[in-house]
């Protein structure tokens, strides 16, 4: 098999040409995982440092501020308590309530009275002070009732309102946990030469 001049020389000027040309360079590709997004913050280097390095300084100071701080700022808030918990809670408060006790028999006494001085007008003070009697138990009855549900109602309300500290509690001290956290993290990616915001 015999190849012309002209053919042996195409060949020879496409393969200098295709050893000329660049190798082509590979996409560099995010990292998978970046610290400083898990955080909330934005991470810029100073220096030209690449991405390679960003995320090895990214997660060297991630461990850094975790050992420093004792903070996991990937743990969640500590849990409040269950809709149930608070429920038992509120409705113990409400039965363990002061109770108003007594009303019933202050009642009938001035119940019993009124009914006397009535009665006496009337020509007969016994009768009447029965029936004030009776009238002014079932007066003081249904005080004392309203009073015991007024009670009631007032301690589940003032047990809902400590719950409801206790959790705005438990958010603030995370949420001061977190900040923590970003302040150890930012001071060490700026020792690296790092801008964070």
């Amino acid at each position: 098999m015999r190849f012309s001049a002209l053919a042996i020389f195409v060949f020879v000027a496409l393969h200098a040409v295709a050893q000329m040309a660049p190798a082509p360079t590979p996409a560099q590709s995010a990292p998978a995982w970046s610290p400083s997004k898990d955080i909330g913050v934005f991470v810029f280097g100073k220096n030209g440092q690449n991405p390679d390095q960003q995320l090895k300084d990214e997660s060297e100071c991630y461990g850094a501020a975790r050992q420093m701080t004792g903070i996991d700022p990937k743990a969640p808030a500590a849990a409040g308590k269950t809709a149930e918990q608070k429920a038992a809670e509120q409705k113990e408060a409400a039965n363990n309530a002061n109770q108003v006790k007594g009303a019933r028999v202050a009642g009938a006494a001035r119940g019993a009275a009124g009914g006397a001085a009535i009665g006496a007008i009337a020509g007969d003070a016994g009768k009447g002070a029965g029936a004030g009697a009776v009238a002014g138990t079932m007066r003081g009855g249904a005080q004392q009732r309203q009073a015991n549900a007024a009670a009631q109602k007032q301690a589940a309300a003032q047990t809902a309102a400590k719950q409801q500290q206790e959790e705005e509690g438990l958010k603030a001290a995370h949420a001061q946990g977190l900040d923590t956290f970003q302040r150890a993290f930012e001071a060490c990616m700026d020792a690296r030469g790092y801008s964070v915001k």
